[in-house]
Formats: C-alpha cells, sequence, structure tokens
C-alpha cells in the first residue's frame, strides 16, 4: 500500500467526486475506483458507499475509521517531508488554503505570487467557498488555512489579523453619485441596493452600520458572489457595498464609480485562521507570516 493511494482515498472522500480526485492526483477515474477496491479488497471491509440517485460517496463505519487513521498518516509523512527539507533550509510541500471569494481573487494573488517567488519549492492550492465552508474545512482539517472576512473568535481556532479593507460605494457611471468622491450614509435612504446574501459576514456588518445610523434601503437583488453582484450593479439593479479592493479594475476602466464613506465605521477587517491544536507545514507557517498584518507591518 503507498502513501498515493492513502491520498487519493482522503480526496475523494472530501471532494466527493471521483473525476475531482483522479484530476487532483493526475490519474484517470478508473484508477481512483481501482485504489479503492485495492484498499476494500486488502481490509476485507467495505469502505465507501455510493449514494444511489446522486453522485457523493458515503463513508461506512469501517470507512471513516480508515479516513481519520488515513489523514494522520500523510500529516505524519509530510512533516516528515518537510523535517528532512529544512535540514538543508528547503521549504516545500502544498498548502491547502480555504477562502472567500472576494478576498481570494482580488488580495491574495499578490501574496501567493510573493510566496512562490520567495519559495519556489512550495505551492499555495487555492479553494473559494462561503465563510461557513472555509471554517468547516479549517475545522475538520481538510485545509490548513482558512483566510476570511470578519473573523469570529471561536473555541480551538487562531486568528492571525491581516489588513482591514475599506467598505465603498459603487455605482453605475451614469448614476447621480459617480461624481462624488465621499459620501453621508444618511444619503442612502431610500435607495435601491444589491446585497450579499443575509448570511455572509459582510452583509451583516452593512446590515448593521445602516442601522445604526437608521438609514433603510430597498433590497433589489442578493448574491453570495460578488463578481455577480458588481454585474448587477453596471447594469443599473442598484448600488451596492463592497470591499473597495474588488472594484480597482472595474473604477480605473471605468465599469462602476467608487464612493468612500465620510464616516470611519465602514471597515472590513481580513484574517487568517488555522486550528490551534494542529501543527502547520513549515510552508503553512511561512505564509501565515507573509500575511501576518503585524509582521509586514515591523518589516
Amino acid at each position: 500500500m503507498h502513501i498515493e493511494t492513502l491520498k487519493v482515498f482522503c480526496d475523494l472522500v472530501e471532494m466527493q467526486s471521483f473525476s475531482l480526485a483522479a484530476e487532483r492526483n493526475f490519474v484517470t477515474q478508473s484508477a481512483v475506483s481501482q485504489q479503492i477496491r485495492t484498499l476494500e479488497d486488502k481490509f476485507k471491509r467495505r469502505l465507501l458507499e455510493r449514494v444511489r440517485g446522486r453522485r457523493e460517496v458515503r463513508l461506512t463505519t469501517a470507512g471513516e475509521v480508515f479516513y481519520r487513521e488515513s489523514k494522520l498518516v500523510l500529516e505524519s509523512f509530510a512533516h516528515l517531508n518537510e523535517s528532512m527539507n529544512s535540514l538543508v533550509g528547503k521549504i516545500s510541500g502544498v498548502v491547502k488554503v480555504a477562502t472567500v471569494y472576494s478576498v481570494g481573487l482580488h488580495e491574495l494573488p499578490p501574496k501567493v505570487r510573493e510566496f512562490m517567488t520567495k519559495f519556489p519549492s512550495a505551492k499555495i492550492d487555492l479553494e473559494y467557498s462561503r465563510t461557513t465552508r472555509v471554517m468547516r474545512d479549517v475545522v475538520n482539517g481538510t485545509v490548513e488555512l482558512g483566510v476570511v472576512a470578519f473573523p469570529e473568535p471561536r473555541r480551538g481556532i487562531t486568528i492571525v489579523p491581516m489588513h482591514s479593507d475599506r467598505l465603498v460605494l459603487i455605482c453605475p457611471p451614469d448614476h447621480e453619485f459617480a461624481e462624488r468622491t465621499e459620501i453621508e450614509v444618511t444619503e442612502l435612504q431610500g435607495r435601491d441596493f444589491v446585497f450579499f446574501e443575509r448570511d455572509t459576514p459582510t452583509r451583516k456588518a452593512t446590515d448593521k452600520i445602516l442601522k445604526s445610523y437608521g438609514v433603510e434601503v430597498s433590497k433589489s437583488a442578493e448574491f453570495d458572489n460578488i463578481e455577480t453582484i458588481k454585474r448587477a450593479v453596471e447594469v443599473s439593479f442598484g448600488l451596492a457595498i463592497v470591499p473597495q479592493p474588488s472594484v480597482v479594475d472595474e473604477e480605473k476602466n471605468g465599469q462602476l464609480a467608487v464612493v468612500k464613506f465620510k464616516e470611519k465605521d465602514w471597515i472590513r477587517p481580513v484574517g487568517v485562521i488555522y486550528r490551534t491544536d494542529r501543527n502547520l507545514s513549515l510552508a503553512a507557517k511561512k505564509f501565515v507570516q507573509l500575511l501576518d498584518n503585524k509582521k509586514a507591518e515591523n518589516s
């Protein structure tokens, strides 16, 4: 039995897809199926069950034990590799990072490029998801690191603050607010808005700030993806409040007008999260150091 087979099994369980597990491990789907059968033959136990009528797979009782122990073996093997590489000062391995779209698409790429330049033998594997899913993946060990907006303190989770973003108002270039450089929140009373979905941290923060100023607006639409929100504003669905880094290109290209708020409340903190009890790989530690706002300010 090879380490690679354990990795294929764990990837299949976590990704719930034979095709994605095959793609991640550079093998065919039939090869994935064969490796699963080999494991089941070796231990004389059924490890996975297909859910009839659906694409997902489900762990059997034996499969749950095998998955848990396989994760420990893979972590130990990764630690062994890192320990040996550290003897010659080499940072290597893959760091799995889950992040929300607005941060992952617009703020992390420069940091990833910087990391890859410094440590060419290491790789950052970015996955984009909703905040709740990012937190779940960090807690269950599917990823080493999570990067989220408005990180909330939670037992067993370490938060490393990154920078804070300014939240700004965006509107179509022909809107009456488009020529403004600043605006007061009270001027938004009764306006139509395109929002993030209600359970997202940025939406919760936006609602809280609007309420604190006694401002009521109309919801014309809500989406879970910042790219969709921007496109909706472009076609005049309404105004929106978004992190400034996410609209740099649209402002430069004249697709959207960006207006700052006069109030100081419109700040979105961003942070790296990971399990406090987890021994981060050397590569993950280096990436966290790169993202750490305090270390960046002191460097």
